[in-house]
């Protein structure tokens, strides 16, 4: 059959609101960069010129020419060995986006996509389509599916009337003040556009999403919900890291085992935890500098780019400012920490560290403590918070930034005891830290819980725990753990993944 008639019946077979979100979901805002192909040139017209002109005349035309070009340019395209292109990660994209669509054209070449691939250097379980969706516009996807009509006219309304972020922007003309978003599909692209049109202006990312959450905070509720859902809960949604899809991230897990006694059980539960939380893992036995260099070297590759998150479990002895590699060297804990947030492959995405070794010598010794309960009480004044926002700084748009980010943003540091302390480990199941963290995060799956409460639940479970030293004077001794967050969202735990099944039906 002709490849004209062949496209032609694809596009078809596919409704006006999965056209909306394929459109959406391969002109992704945040594609890695650089790379062979990008060149910079302003993309305005290829991604938001075909929303506006079907908002505006409410009809398909542009994004089906869209739709069109994509298909032909993947069809002539050669994938070359060495060097990945721009081509080779909207190719990507768009089989993903397919995929999760459930309309991946019949005639679409899949040994490109293999061969892509193969550039990107995945392995088998990095093919699963999921990682290649971007979590952030799936969120965004269902913040508009928790809309009506009605809701997204309103945040188009209230986007109106910012003129300094409006002017001179041919796009916003062209669809007009007043807009009819009932006809199948065109609300969905009156909210991409919007969306992507924030993008562009650097107004939001897939971390500050405030300028949206004020659009959607002036809809009128009653009016502009479906069914179910409420303000509050859209603007929610918004609030956590977006980490929709399997694979929930990447986990690391470097361990000492030489002369810590139970590692390998460590590293056991370790894995099993983060491969039952849905994360494709790596580990690293004994590591040494040159193994963390050549680690960090690793994860630059363009692959990490489609993880929606980092994690890195390190275990080892250490004290209060190095941590014991297994040639005997010692490293800062420092540099260990600050190295890897600086990692471009992650940015603006949550990187959780678990660092699991003693940090001194001390002990919170029990024998012959006295603890006398005291309590404190202060007067509670109750200041109406209208009042308090008279009396605050107004801080306008204009003074605000997000383009530029300190490395340590979205990162997450959970210590396995305090400066100076001891962390407890048993001679058989090694550290009692990592054997009561996993067994928690275990617990919680499915419960809807962020990882801080986990975390905070955790110190008041390990700090019951009576232990023991293993040297003759035989103290009783109690652990604390802490962490510090850098996190701008609430980094919550997955539902359960099944890395072999597609547990999400296609979107309508």
């Amino acid at each position: 059959m002709d490849e004209v008639i062949q496209v032609t019946q694809w596009l078809s077979s596919i409704t006006p609101r999965k056209k909306a979100k394929l459109f959406f979901s391969t002109t992704h805002a945040d594609a890695p960069s650089p790379m062979v192909g990008s060149n910079d040139v302003d993309t305005h017209e290829e991604t938001q010129l075909p929303l506006a002109t079907t908002v505006a005349l409410h009809n398909f035309k542009n994004i089906d020419e869209f739709l069109k070009k994509k298909v032909n340019t993947f069809s002539c395209y050669n994938v070359i060995e060495n060097e990945i292109t721009k081509t080779d990660y909207e190719y990507l994209r768009f089989y993903s986006a397919c995929k999760y669509l459930d309309v991946v054209p019949p005639f679409l070449d899949l040994e490109k996509i293999s061969a892509i691939q193969n550039k990107f250097e995945m392995t088998d379980e990095e093919r699963d389509y999921r990682l290649l969706l971007d979590s952030a516009d799936l969120v965004l996807e269902k913040v508009c599916d928790s809309l009506k009509p009605a809701g997204v006219s309103q945040m188009w309304t209230a986007l109106r009337k910012d003129r300094n972020l409006i002017r001179g922007v041919k796009t916003i003309d062209i669809i007009g003040f007043f807009v009819d978003p009932n006809p199948t599909g065109i609300k969905e692209c009156l909210f991409f556009f919007i969306v992507r049109f924030l993008q562009k202006a650097d107004k939001i990312n897939r971390v500050n999403t405030d300028r949206l959450e004020r659009l959607i905070a002036q809809c009128d509720e009653s009016s502009s919900c479906e069914e179910g859902k409420t303000i509050d809960f859209i603007i929610d949604s918004l609030r956590f890291y977006p980490t929709e899809l399997y694979p929930f991230g990447f986990c690391l897990i470097m361990c000492v085992i030489e002369g810590r006694d139970g590692a390998m059980q460590e590293i056991e539960k370790t894995m099993e935890i983060s491969r039952h939380l849905g994360m494709i893992t790596h580990t690293e036995k004994n590591p040494t500098k040159e193994t963390i260099e050549l680690v960090k070297k690793e994860l630059m590759k363009p692959k990490y780019q489609f993880y929606s998150s980092f994690t890195r479990w390190f275990m080892s002895h250490g004290d209060s400012n190095s941590m014991v590699l297994a040639d005997g060297e010692t490293i800062e804990r420092e540099w260990l920490l600050t190295s890897f947030p600086d990692i471009s492959t992650f940015q603006l995405k949550p990187k959780v560290f678990f660092m699991v070794s003693c940090r001194g010598a001390n002990k919170f010794s029990l024998k012959g403590d006295e603890f006398e309960g005291q309590s404190a009480t202060c007067d509670y004044y109750d200041i109406g918070s209208a009042l308090i926002r008279n009396r605050m700084l107004d801080i306008t748009d204009s003074v605000r930034d997000i383009s530029y980010v300190q490395p340590m943003m979205d990162t997450l540091v959970a210590y396995s005891t305090i400066l100076d302390h001891l962390s407890g480990r048993a001679n058989t199941h090694g550290s009692i830290y990592v054997d009561r963290a996993c067994v928690l995060m275990s617990e919680n799956i499915s419960r809807g819980r962020s990882l801080t409460e986990i975390l905070e639940h955790f110190s008041q479970d390990l700090h019951e725990i009576l232990q023991e030293t293993m040297d003759e004077d035989r103290i009783v001794y109690k652990q604390a753990c802490h962490y510090d967050s850098f996190f701008r969202k609430t980094l919550k735990l997955p539902y359960t993944r099944h890395p072999k099944e597609d547990v999400h039906s296609a979107p309508q």
